[in-house]
């Protein structure tokens, strides 16, 4: 598993766009808090924004761990994590202090927690950590100062340095590679009953009351089982040989997750105990499983393939990424003065944002100290880079 996974690229560039329209979408779902909420809410959003927060991160989080296996296997360690940490901290930073400031002036505006001022004597403010204008709201990275949706590079970080923790002893003693072998005597059951099961044991032990460890519980093991799995031809053959059977089962499960969601969930007062409970983490993880193997194996079907625009979807990711959230937010928030109604609205929303994520990044990959902040590599040309994409 040499070669570059062409695929892969695809569902990173996929995904990630598909990331932008859950965040419109955030925007306009009824009932779900957000920084900023339109007055045209719908409550049918619930079920397509259901239907993909099951997979979107998790299936990142396992990109990822492919990836990752596959830098560790052409540098060096340190070298390694110098690169990860300067490509993940630099544009998070750059992103709190800079690009995540929108947000919370629309947010503090809407909320009446703002005298009438200028965004610019608020950014002012924003760096006075202990400045009365933000009393009620709590602290993030720093007092008021928080990642929003820049989590993903923050934790990305972290469960790298943990999965390197853990890596680094398995390999040195050889118990690596024989998990590997072990795992790789699988068949498409133990593909999704073991990670399930885990899974699901985690959130019921470990993480019961714990809305926040268990995401970063699902991120991590997605990320761990990237690393193992990534180059196991034996995986990519399972699950593009049974992409049509995951297929029918994702929608079967989907089919009973929404119905319970609409019928028991979102109606009952208190959290579910006892095998309601058991059932339902089980009835999530296998969903999330069966999605995500059914994805994995149509893309490597169809899209393990180069093309000429790739490269470029592929350098834009990371600066669509940091920019969408607060173009959302900002354009959101005044495109509702013009009272344009429940169609045009988001429509111009969703306009506004691919455009200006487009402009940015037209700016950003032009000029080096941009693309450093924004975490492109520096000082390699789109034809250098397709060049290289090209070789094993």
């Amino acid at each position: 598993m040499t070669a570059r996974r062409y695929d892969l690229d695809w569902l990173r560039v996929m995904v990630f766009g598909l990331l932008i329209f859950y965040h419109i979408g955030m925007v306009y779902v009824a009932d779900w808090g957000f920084h900023y909420k339109s007055e045209h809410q719908a409550q049918w959003l619930k079920s397509i924004m259901i239907l993909i927060n099951q997979w979107r991160l998790p299936l990142l989080f396992l990109i990822s761990g492919i990836a990752m296996r596959f830098l560790l296997n052409k540098v060096e360690l340190l070298r390694f994590i110098g690169l990860r940490t300067l490509r993940l901290w630099l544009p998070l930073l750059f992103g709190i202090w800079v690009v995540v400031p929108p947000q919370l002036y629309v947010e503090m505006t809407v909320n009446g927690d703002l005298p009438d001022i200028s965004y610019w004597t608020f950014y002012r403010a924003f760096f006075d950590l202990s400045h009365p204008y933000f009393e009620k709201y709590p602290s993030g990275i720093f007092p008021h100062v928080d990642v929003n949706h820049l989590w993903y590079i923050r934790e990305l970080w972290y469960f790298s340095m943990y999965l390197l923790m853990i890596y680094l002893p398995l390999k040195l003693t050889g118990l690596f590679d024989y998990l590997t072998a072990f795992l790789a005597q699988h068949n498409r059951w133990s593909l999704l009953l073991v990670p399930a099961l885990i899974m699901s044991l985690l959130s019921l032990t470990v993480f019961p009351d714990d809305s926040e460890g268990i995401r970063k519980a699902v991120g991590f093991s997605f990320l761990c089982w990237g690393f193992l799995m990534g180059w196991d031809r034996k995986f990519w053959q399972t699950v593009k040989h049974s992409r049509a059977l995951f297929l029918i089962l994702a929608i079967g499960s989907f089919a009973v997750l929404i119905g319970y969601y609409h019928v028991v969930f979102s109606v009952r007062a208190e959290a579910a105990d006892g095998w309601v409970r058991v059932a339902e983490v089980v009835l999530v993880n296998v969903n999330r499983w069966l999605w995500i193997l059914m994805i994995l194996g149509y893309a490597t079907h169809y899209l393990n393939h180069n093309h000429q625009w790739l490269n470029y979807l592929n350098q834009a990711v990371y600066p669509y990424y940091i920019l969408h959230q607060s173009i959302i937010v900002v354009s959101a928030f005044y495109l509702a003065s013009f009272d344009l109604g429940p169609i045009w609205e988001p429509l111009l929303v969703i306009i506004a944002t691919f455009v200006g994520c487009a402009l940015g990044f037209e700016v950003i990959r032009r000029f080096a100290p941009l693309r450093l902040l924004f975490g492109l590599k520096v000082g390699v040309s789109s034809e250098g880079h397709k060049q290289e994409q090209k070789k094993p």
